[in-house]
């Protein structure tokens, strides 16, 4: 994606200009016609076609339809037509017809559009209607672990992807720090003050939380503009495609000495979260919350261009402390403020952990409030939503990644199991789907699989549902296709929430060293959840794709998907291996295995450089771009960079922060990763030789210094996925 400070620029230009659609000219099709004349809706469905569809746009017309949530798609060779209420319904019709009829394939992670000259036709008019009216994407930390610091170029595609898909509500965070500024001088803070309290934009999700402030430098007023357009931009694209802005509501953080400078204010202190100190929680009940609500309604509504119906509200996240305040009486006062600036607008709410509790919606207005549910497929011992939330409308959702962890898989067996049941159930509260994966952008086929819930008709047969996966996501039938995903449906797509996780286990690789270590993150499997020996075979099987189907984004994605996969794996097969060398004090064994554990690890960051997505360098020019003057763009690039590594301070690393993020990218894996690796192999070799214990290292310290300065890292892929992807199999069947 660019990263040119042009890009930058282009974004600050474009301010509020969000209904305003860019395209590059299509090349012409000789029998196309230009569509009719539009509406601005089907305008805008039409622009999006185009950005997705370049050569084959124009033979598709959009249409207004009446029916809420519905498309119809229907038309003959080279003529289709498809008709909806919304832009963003009108492209989920387009994409049941790019699946299932002309067998391609647009993602978040690789596409495949080898589409016919002429777009094949239909016999007859397909129709699907959304179950649930509510299908909402991203999740809290999004802004975070997908990247912070991601340009318009990238935004104006995955909204395109995401209404692609059928959702209609999505989460607007960036530019809230510019909101929380605005806001701030008028209740007596300065410019700069508030700078210093608002953290980086990689940070900004868990202060927006009310987690954390001030890290790791203040922010610029250029950065705090830019951020502001941009996040107009994307909500004025939400807004022209159809679906809903999803904005950040105000719950009570306060800047520090809020009760001090403001009569008649109420504070309660917030301790601390993960060693870092959580802002003041402003007392919902008193007016000055009132005063605080309304300037921040009203300001939001100047810098993204008007109101919205829904607003994100998490109160007391993770911890935090109401004091001597009811819980009842403070969501209360929290929705009261909501209904003052917008009298239909619904609280949404994170179904995580005990939130929210039975106080908060036992006080509000239940029709008003929507829990998007993060455990639906986390805890078996979730069992009656209904029950937990009184009635309160909900999402079935699922995070399936944490931090951004590069590990495949997904509870797909619970979708199919428990979606329709719990929707159907009697008296049912079930109202939508919930897309919250900490980070996007993963995982392919569990994003297709999940978006297509709510638009489904009947029972969800997974093994069909596969086969027809691999259909679309390369172009045609291939056996070694069919067969690939059908282990990955098995294995990594075949777990379930009996064993209460969600999500993959990452690899050992992205662990701080020890003999003993079982997981990267704190918080994640200590064990694989699957057989790692039944995986492999899916490399040699996508391997053996014929060649007119491997030009695709889509197949290489895949292939280095799976390819990083099992080498991860091979991880956890090694390390046990290498304690019993050392336990043995067998010298010359300790540096074979170890040698055999870099090698690896080189290998796997050879083929993980073969693509832009998965560079580190990336990451890091992505931040730097923001900047202006080389002392910002080292402040950025920091910010960034530190969310993957020790995350933020000391400790914080030590409780349990560091490596949450951990993800296998090039320049990581070769880079830090390696070099702890090393460095702990080398100590444990000292150690025998001097027959004493290993040394402790400090971490931390190595860690932040190479965040700091990671040295050189490249910002473009080198080398082919297929040939190393090849290497990987060849290293595993060789090593069997």
């Amino acid at each position: 994606m660019p990263l040119a400070r042009r890009a930058l620029l282009a974004v600050l230009a474009a301010g509020s200009a969000g209904a305003a659609v860019a395209c590059a000219p299509a090349r012409a099709h000789p029998s196309d016609d230009a569509p009719r004349a539009a509406g601005v809706g089907d305008r805008a469905a039409t622009a999006a076609a185009r950005r997705l569809l370049p050569d084959h746009w124009r033979q598709i017309t959009f249409a207004e339809g009446t029916e809420r949530d519905t498309f119809h798609v229907a038309g003959g060779t080279g003529h289709i037509t498809v008709t909806g209420d919304t832009p963003a319904t009108r492209l989920t019709g387009l994409n049941w017809y790019l699946r299932h009829v002309a067998y391609a394939e647009i993602n978040w992670a690789g596409e495949q559009t080898a589409l016919p000259r002429a777009l094949p036709g239909l016999d007859g008019t397909v129709t699907r209607r959304a179950n649930v009216p509510h299908r909402f994407a991203l999740n809290d930390t999004n802004d975070g672990y997908t990247g912070a610091y991601l340009d318009w170029s990238y935004w104006e595609h995955e909204l395109d992807v995401l209404a692609l898909h059928g959702y209609n509500e999505i989460l607007v965070y960036a530019g809230a720090d510019a909101l929380y500024h605005r806001v701030f001088q008028e209740f007596g803070y300065g410019e700069e003050e508030l700078r210093e309290w608002i953290p980086g934009p990689a940070h900004q999700p868990w202060w927006l939380l009310q987690n954390l402030s001030a890290f790791p430098s203040p922010v610029s007023r250029q950065l705090l503009d830019a951020r502001a357009a941009l996040g107009r931009r994307i909500a004025d694209r939400v807004r022209e495609l159809g679906m809903t802005p999803v904005f950040p509501g105000y719950f009570g953080t306060v800047p520090p000495g809020f009760a001090e400078r403001v009569p008649g204010a109420r504070t309660v202190p917030q301790g601390t979260w993960m060693g870092f100190a959580r802002p003041d929680w402003l007392d919902p009940r008193t007016d000055a919350f009132a005063r605080v609500a309304a300037a921040f309604y009203r300001t939001q509504d100047e810098l993204f261009g008007g109101a919205s119906t829904l607003y994100k509200m998490d109160l007391l996240h993770e911890g935090g402390d109401p004091g001597d305040v009811p819980v009842g009486d403070a969501a209360k006062g929290v929705e009261r403020a909501l209904r003052r600036a917008r009298p239909d607008a619904t609280w949404v709410i994170l179904g995580w952990q005990h939130n929210p509790p039975r106080a908060i919606v036992d006080a509000v207005d239940k029709e008003h409030m929507l829990v998007v549910d993060g455990l639906s497929d986390r805890f078996p011992t979730v069992t009656d939503r209904e029950a937990d939330w009184g009635g309160t409308p909900y999402a079935f959702g699922s995070i399936w990644n944490f931090g951004g962890h590069t590990a495949l898989g997904a509870n797909t067996r619970d979708w199919a199991e428990l979606y329709g049941k719990w929707r159907t159930k009697s008296g049912s509260a079930l109202r939508g789907i919930a897309l919250l994966p900490e980070a996007a952008d993963n995982n392919p086929a569990a994003f297709a699989l999940f978006s297509e819930l709510a638009w489904r008709e009947g029972e969800l047969d997974l093994e069909t549902w596969f086969r027809n996966w691999a259909h679309a996501r390369y172009g045609a039938r291939d056996p070694h296709a069919e067969a690939a995903w059908d282990i990955l449906r098995r294995t990594v797509y075949g777990t379930t929430r009996a064993d209460g996780w969600s999500e993959g286990a990452d690899g050992l690789f992205g662990a701080r060293p020890a003999l003993t270590v079982v997981r990267a993150a704190r918080w994640s499997p200590k064990q694989l959840r699957y057989t790692a020996a039944d995986l492999e075979p899916a490399l040699g099987e996508l391997l053996r794709v014929r060649s007119t189907l491997r030009t695709s984004s889509a197949y290489r994605r895949d292939l280095l998907d799976v390819a990083r996969q099992t080498l991860s794996n091979r991880s956890r097969v090694l390390l046990p291996r290498i304690k019993e060398a050392y336990d043995a004090q067998d010298d010359a064994r300790l540096k074979e295995l170890a040698q055999v554990w870099l090698s690896l690890m080189d290998l796997l960051d050879r083929l993980l450089a073969t693509d832009s997505r998965h560079l580190l360098g990336r990451w890091v020019a992505e931040a730097r771009a923001w900047g202006v003057g080389d002392p910002e763009r080292e402040r950025l690039a920091y910010d960034n960079l530190s969310l993957l590594t020790v995350w933020g301070t000391r400790a914080g690393a030590d409780a349990g922060l560091r490596d949450y993020a951990n993800r296998e990218w090039a320049g990581l894996v070769g880079g830090l990763y390696r070099l702890r690796w090393s460095t702990y192999f080398e100590e444990l070799r000292a150690a025998l030789a001097g027959g004493r214990a290993p040394k402790k290292i400090d971490w931390f310290a190595l860690e932040d210094h190479w965040t700091r300065d990671p040295g050189p890292l490249t910002t473009e892929p080198t080398g082919d996925t297929y040939t190393v992807a090849t290497q990987v199999w060849e290293r595993l069947t060789a090593h069997s």
